[in-house]
């Protein structure tokens, strides 16, 4: 059995030593088998084992909420995330109103102040106003950070709420002993801060809010994604048609879809025909014909015309709803470098909270200044929160990601996003990867017996087979309106070919390969045949009949019209490209020097597949493979990167990190350039954030006090803070702009 998934969202994470407590707590419950936190859209992603009791979503709220200040729910349906980004939305209109009222009263304080309108502390009836005044505007606008401080402290961690709080919170304290208790503090030393503690709280609520109307940006491909899902289906219920809400849609209704119209859940056309467009899922612009048959998709839009057609796949078993939570999952995987991070920003708010009391008493003690240890200490507890650097992994993944969506480029592993920009050789598939995928016979050549008779011993063979080339043989049969007998003691050899009695005679079909190993001789004039027809880029298919060579049937499979072009390209990114295929060595180099191919490996079984890309990787090579078959199942494995064709089969998609929903090869140089450009935002991100805190810690610390006179204000410090989170979400944001 398959492990259980689980989607939750998180209320109050505020950075990204949050992540590491609620991991750690996670992973102490029993039946876990992974936990990933996602600090950009705040949801978490539990993996647990399928024997765990029923009461294992209970246990994993408990772990969450008992890490601190949080609250978790679990996400099910569509109407959960639109209830969860209505609360979202609510509450940042709540940091708006929390703000305002902190500005509204800090920066009248600051002004008055600076223009010396303020009376003079002796006038402590005033004051005491102020320091009441203060207080409960710091309450209603800051009252989530000393509320997180106050969990952290109860939970035995700390936070950025740990860091606002005491920051602000000792601002207001001392300023309200000198209020309060002036004969305490030397006269030198009597300042307030009430002013400076409200702009501080009112600075990082906006930061707040810049940061998550700049996140509700990264995952506008999810939202499209959505936006995408139909509301109603229109059925035929007991002789007519009835609107009814999707969800009420079951497997085996008839659908009416009629011109302008969403297709409302995945299914087979039995009445009519139209063009549909299908560039949600392939990014291909031009609709697509679709006629009695075809399947349709789920959120692809009707073109022209009004077509019938039963529903196969509902709910979250659709394309589209698939594919959303294929993003989703690979958004909220975290590569080697986001792992990194997370540790550090665990241990980040403990050190800077002992940087900030050594600063204060090195001013205190040692230089006999309070205001200076009170100025600096604030200063380091509001400038080093780790927001920034615990955004700068996730965000720029959640973005690339979806922007490879919009690409039609489906990531189902996020660490193959960060391999992707490492690949130095690309490993290609022939059949339906280079190739269209539909191979035709072209050429029968025959001695002893006749053109037809060969195809119908090769398509009475070949009648049950499900590989390309004996498809091709048994179309060419029966559009020639041959009557195909029936084939008795079947027996295939994987990669190689198959045999069979037919009428009485033994029957092979295969390549070189396949018939030397049964014994049987290939000379001279069938050997220069099939080379002929190898050099035309044409397989050659022998057919031996009683252990005699007595036909070669040759098949052709169209070259992809733009393979030579995306060859090009990944040329052009410093990659070598090698062909790795089971067909004839002839065929295979004629492919190969068509579209421009490096090396070529043909001839191969498939388990030899996986050993090709072995020993590219053992010479040191990064290696992707491209492939759509399930011969290609164990190399797409294998491969640091596995790219799939969506049009192969299950088994290969399963097996591949990324797939590819339109066919062309164009997408694996896509997908390359959006993983370099996804790795070097990520570096920037964390480039900045390192050299913020690393500049940042010292200059509030009044390192450029004693030789400059200069002291950064708690204020400044705040801002800067809150704008070092907004600057790494904004760069992130570029990616949205990336083009191909």
């Amino acid at each position: 059995m398959k492990n259980q998934e689980i989607r939750l969202s998180i209320e109050g994470m505020g950075c990204a030593s949050c992540v590491g407590k609620i991991e750690k707590k996670l992973a102490a419950v029993d039946g876990i088998v992974s936990a990933n936190i996602n600090l950009v859209d705040r949801t978490a992603r539990v993996e647990a084992r399928p024997d765990t009791s029923g009461t294992i979503e209970a246990n994993i709220i408990d772990a969450i909420e008992s890490a601190g200040s949080y609250h978790a729910k679990i996400l099910v349906s569509a109407a959960d995330e639109s209830k969860k980004h209505e609360a979202e939305a609510a509450h940042l209109q709540y940091r708006i109103k929390q703000s305002a009222l902190a500005i509204l009263t800090g920066f009248p304080l600051m002004a008055a102040s600076m223009l010396d309108l303020l009376p003079s502390l002796d006038a402590q009836g005033f004051w005491l106003l102020i320091t009441v005044a203060t207080l409960g505007v710091m309450a209603y606008s800051g009252s989530h950070y000393f509320q997180g401080a106050w969990n952290g402290l109860k939970h035995k961690n700390t936070s950025m709420d740990t860091l606002v709080a005491m920051g602000t919170g000792v601002a207001w304290l001392y300023s309200m002993a000198v209020v309060v208790f002036p004969e305490l503090i030397p006269e030198a030393s009597r300042h307030v801060y009430f002013e400076a503690a409200l702009i501080v709280i009112a600075l990082v609520n906006i930061g707040h809010v810049l940061e998550a109307r700049a996140r509700g940006k990264t995952n506008q491909a999810i939202e499209k994604l959505l936006s995408l899902q139909a509301k109603t289906a229109r059925v035929l219920r007991d002789g007519k048609e009835v609107d009814i809400p999707i969800e009420d849609v079951a497997i085996g209704d008839v659908v009416r879809v009629r011109p302008g119209e969403k297709v409302p859940v995945d299914g087979n056309i039995i009445e009519g025909s139209s063009f549909i467009d299908e560039s949600m899922l392939t990014g291909e612009p031009m609709p697509v014909a679709k006629s009695i048959n075809d399947e349709v998709i789920a959120g692809t839009m009707n073109d022209s015309g009004t077509f019938l057609y039963t529903a196969t796949r509902i709910g979250a078993e659709t394309t589209l709803a698939q594919i959303i939570e294929t993003v989703r999952r690979a958004q909220s995987a975290k590569p080697d470098i986001a792992r990194l991070v997370d540790k550090v920003a665990s241990i980040f708010v403990p050190i800077v909270l002992i940087v900030a009391l050594s600063t204060a008493l090195f001013w205190w003690l040692y230089m006999d200044n309070i205001t200076l240890a009170l100025v600096t200490s604030m200063s380091i507890l509001l400038i080093a929160c780790p927001c920034a650097l615990g955004l700068a992994t996730p965000i720029s993944m959640i973005v690339g990601i979806g922007k490879a969506a919009e690409f039609g480029i489906l990531i189902r592993k996020g660490e193959a996003l960060e391999r992707a920009s490492h690949v130095t050789t690309i490993v290609l598939d022939k059949t339906g990867t280079i190739t269209e995928g539909k191979p035709q016979v072209t050429d029968i050549i025959t001695e002893a017996i006749s053109e037809d008779d060969a195809l119908l011993f090769a398509a009475a063979v070949e009648k049950g087979s499900e590989h390309p080339l004996g498809k091709a043989i048994v179309q060419a049969a029966e559009h020639k309106g041959l009557s195909i007998a029936n084939a008795e003691n079947f027996e295939a050899s994987f990669g190689g070919g198959v045999s069979a009695n037919v009428d009485g005679a033994n029957i092979l079909i295969g390549n070189q390969a396949f018939l030397r190993a049964n014994s049987i001789k290939i000379d001279e004039n069938w050997q220069n045949h099939a080379e002929k027809l190898a050099k035309q880029a044409k397989t050659p298919v022998f057919l031996a009949k009683d252990h005699q060579i007595v036909a070669i049937i040759a098949i052709a499979d169209p070259i992809k019209s733009d393979a030579k072009a995306a060859i090009q390209a990944l040329h052009h990114l410093g990659l070598k490209v090698q062909m790795l295929t089971g067909d004839h060595q002839q065929t295979a180099l004629a492919v190969a020097k068509e579209v421009g191919i490096d090396d070529v490996t043909a001839e191969v079984k498939p388990d030899d597949k996986d050993n090709v890309i072995a020993k590219l990787q053992e010479q040191g090579e990064t290696v992707a493979m491209v492939g759509d078959g399930i011969n290609d199942a164990a190399a797409l494995a294998r491969a640091d990167v596995g790219f799939a064709i969506a049009h192969g089969s299950d088994i290969a998609i399963e097996s591949a990190d990324v797939v590819l929903m339109r066919s062309s090869l164009t997408a694996i140089p896509d997908a390359i350039r959006i993983s370099s450009a996804t790795l070097t935002n990520i570096k920037q991100n964390l480039l900045g954030a390192f050299i913020y805190n690393t500049l940042a810690i010292p200059i509030a610390a009044g390192v450029l006090f004693i030789p400059m006179g200069i002291l950064l204000n708690p204020m400044l410090a705040g801002a800067a803070m809150a704008m070092s989170s907004v600057t790494v979400v904004s760069n992130a944001n570029r990616l949205r702009f990336f083009k191909v």
